[in-house]
C-alpha cells in the first residue's frame, strides 16, 4: 500500500511540473561528454529554466555569460531546429571554466556551472532562487572533548557528497555515514575558543535543510597517497525515498523535516570507464518514462536498465551511477 501511494504522488506530481518534453541528443564535441550528461539532467530540471526566462538580459551582455549560453542551450534543446544547441554554452565554459580536450569530472563541473550563473547572473532575486532550487544547508559542530563546548557553523552544498565503502552500500548507509560523528585526536585535534588551547574533539555535520533539487554525490574516485583510483562498488539506490532517512542527521536547529515528504528520481549522471579513460551518459525520466542519452544517441530505457549502474565487482569498467537528482514531490495540503 506503501509503495502504491508513493508512485502516486510521485505521479500527481509529475502532472504539476511540466515534464513532457523529448530528450534529444547532443554532438561531443572536444571530448564534452560530461558537460552534455549535465546538461541532460539540466533540461529535465524545467524548474531552472523556468527561472532562467524570468531573466531578461541587456542587449549588451557578454556572450560569455554563463546563464545567458545555458538559457539559450536549454531553450535550443527543445527545438529540432538547432542541430547543436550547445556549441555556445561549451564555448563559453571553454573560455572561462574548463579545458578542452580533457576528462572532467562532473561533480566539479556542476558546482562550477551553478557558482557561474550565481554569480554572472544580474537579478540578485533570480540568482537566489537559482541557489534554493539546489542548496543543501547543513550545519558543522565541533565539540571539545574537555569543555564539551560546541562550536557551530553554517554552511551550504550544491550537492551532498557521499563517500562509498569497499564492499556492498545502499543510499541509506551512505547517508547515515555522512552524518556520523568522527573523532579528531592526536595530529588532528582542533582549537577550542573556551579552552583557549587545541584539544581532541568530535566533528559532525547535521542536516538544516533539503532544496526542492536534491543532487547526491556518489564519491566514486579516491584519492590513495596520490594515486586515484575509482571505485566500482555496489551503490543500490532507490528511484523514490522517504525524508526520514535523514531523521538520524538532524539538527536541533533544522528547518523541519517531514517524515512523509518524498523524494523522485528523476535523472542520473553515469561514469564508465577507468579514472584515466572514462566516458559520461545519462538516464532522464520524463513523462514517457526513463531515456538513455549517450551524446547524440537517444533511445527509450526503464527502470531496470537504470539500477543496472549500482555497480558491483562484476561490472569493472562499466557504467556506475555517479550523481543522482532528486526532486522533491509536491504534496497537495488539502490531502
Amino acid at each position: 500500500m506503501g509503495t502504491y501511494l508513493s508512485r502516486m504522488a510521485h505521479l500527481l506530481y509529475k502532472r504539476s511540473v511540466s515534464l513532457d518534453y523529448e530528450v534529444r541528443g547532443l554532438i561531443n564535441y572536444k571530448l564534452s561528454c560530461c558537460v552534455n550528461a549535465l546538461l541532460q539532467s539540466f533540461s529535465a530540471t524545467t524548474e531552472l529554466l523556468d527561472i532562467l526566462n524570468k531573466w531578461h538580459p541587456s542587449d549588451g551582455i557578454d556572450k560569455n555569460n554563463v546563464p545567458l549560453q545555458l538559457k539559450n542551450t536549454l531553450e535550443a534543446m527543445r527545438d529540432k531546429s538547432y542541430p547543436a544547441p550547445h556549441k555556445d554554452f561549451l564555448n563559453c565554459l571553454y573560455r572561462q571554466a574548463i579545458q578542452r580536450f580533457t576528462q572532467q569530472d562532473a561533480d566539479e563541473i556542476f558546482h562550477i556551472i551553478l557558482s557561474l550563473s550565481k554569480k554572472q547572473i544580474a537579478d540578485a532575486a533570480l540568482a537566489q532562487e537559482i541557489s534554493s532550487l539546489y542548496e543543501i544547508k547543513v550545519e558543522t559542530q565541533v565539540g571539545c572533548l574537555n569543555c564539551k563546548f560546541i562550536q557551530r557553523m553554517p554552511n551550504s552544498l550544491f550537492s551532498l557528497p557521499l563517500a562509498i565503502c569497499e564492499r556492498e552500500n545502499s543510499l541509506e548507509s551512505c547517508i547515515n555515514s555522512f552524518f556520523q560523528p568522527q573523532m579528531l585526536t592526536d595530529s588532528e585535534v582542533v582549537y577550542c575558543d573556551k579552552c583557549e588551547k587545541k584539544q581532541p574533539s568530535t566533528y559532525v555535520v547535521k542536516l538544516v535543510s533539503l532544496p526542492p533539487i536534491l543532487c547526491v554525490h556518489l564519491k566514486r574516485f579516491r584519492n590513495d597517497e596520490g594515486f586515484t583510483r575509482k571505485l566500482y562498488d555496489k551503490v543500490t539506490f532507490p528511484e523514490t525515498f522517504s525524508t526520514a532517512i535523514f531523521a538520524a542527521g538532524q539538527s536541533e536547529n533544522a528547518d523541519c523535516l517531514k517524515a512523509n515528504e518524498d523524494y523522485s528520481l528523476y535523472a542520473v549522471v553515469v561514469h564508465m570507464g577507468t579514472i584515466m579513460s572514462g566516458h559520461y551518459t545519462a538516464f532522464i525520466s520524463s513523462n514517457q518514462g526513463w531515456y538513455y542519452a549517450d551524446d547524440s544517441c537517444v533511445q527509450p530505457s526503464t527502470w531496470t536498465d537504470v539500477q543496472g549502474t549500482y555497480g558491483g565487482y562484476r561490472q569493472h569498467y562499466g557504467e556506475t551511477a555517479y550523481l543522482l537528482l532528486y526532486r522533491k514531490n509536491c504534496r497537495n495540503s488539502s490531502g
